[in-house]
């Protein structure tokens, strides 16, 4: 940074993009390979280097913003849009979601009983399982604030203990909403309500999972102490985007859950 007259960040070239839109594409056609011909090759294949882009990708913005000091203000108030701008289009990827789960419960076609949930389907039960998560999000959403005000306090040990908790409390999540998939009564192809209940959940749950890697490798960082009182973009990305997550259950919770059973 000493020799440029300048505090903007001029990228250096990365396969990185490149190497993520291949393991998308092999992941995409494994999952279609697996579905047809139950071989899980290619898809595995999509998996490991989608896993070992990210962990370059991290590496290398971890290596910007904390030892080469590219992140300046004005690099970071870019970061700030670009993650605004991100959310937003994920608000508008769900509310497609919702709005095919309304245009077919709010007037069910004769072919569905002309009732919702469709003759012959049995929902779950809203205050069982999907409450209790509905409670573990919230409570996420509490610690991963207060990991915020600790980074922004100064305050190491304790905001080291609130990410290990949020990040408890996530994969406590993704594991309670396995199970309730193992146990449900109906499947995907059980009519619109299956196929609707299980692609909003299930990309919420993927965006959970999404979300506590996230965390993640923020625990690991604030380890290393690479976040200061000032200087934690990375972090507070993180914490958008699961906060994010936590409004989307709330959407998900009282629409499909409670009022759609």
């Amino acid at each position: 940074m000493t020799h440029q007259t300048h505090a903007y960040h001029m990228v250096d070239p990365s396969p990185w993009p490149l190497t993520g839109a291949i393991s998308a594409l092999l992941m995409t056609s494994g999952l279609a390979t697996w579905f047809h011909f139950n071989n899980i090759i290619l898809m595995n294949l999509g998996l490991a280097l989608l896993l070992l882009t990210m962990y370059q990708w991290w590496r290398d913005i971890v290596r910007e913003a904390t030892y080469q000091g590219h992140h300046t203000s004005p690099v970071q108030k870019g970061l700030r849009y670009g993650m605004i701008l991100f959310i937003t289009s994920e608000i508008f990827f769900f509310l497609g979601f919702f709005w095919a789960f309304y245009h077919s419960s709010l007037a069910p076609t004769p072919d569905l009983g002309g009732c919702w949930p469709p003759a012959g389907v049995f929902p779950l039960n809203p205050f069982e399982v999907p409450l209790l998560n509905t409670a573990v999000l919230l409570a996420s959403g509490v610690t991963v604030t207060w990991a915020h005000h600790a980074i922004m306090e100064g305050k190491q040990k304790e905001a080291v203990q609130a990410l290990a908790l949020t990040v408890t409390l996530g994969l406590y999540f993704t594991t309670l909403q396995a199970m309730e998939y193992y146990e449900a009564p109906f499947t995907v192809t059980d009519s619109v309500y299956g196929t609707t209940f299980f692609v909003a959940t299930g990309f919420h749950g993927l965006h959970v999972i999404i979300g506590s890697s996230f965390l993640i490798i923020c625990l690991l960082r604030q380890l290393m102490r690479h976040f200061t009182t000032n200087h934690h973009f990375g972090f507070e990305a993180a914490a958008w985007y699961w906060h994010f997550v936590d409004v989307v259950w709330l959407f998900l919770y009282v629409s499909i859950y409670w009022w759609g059973s």
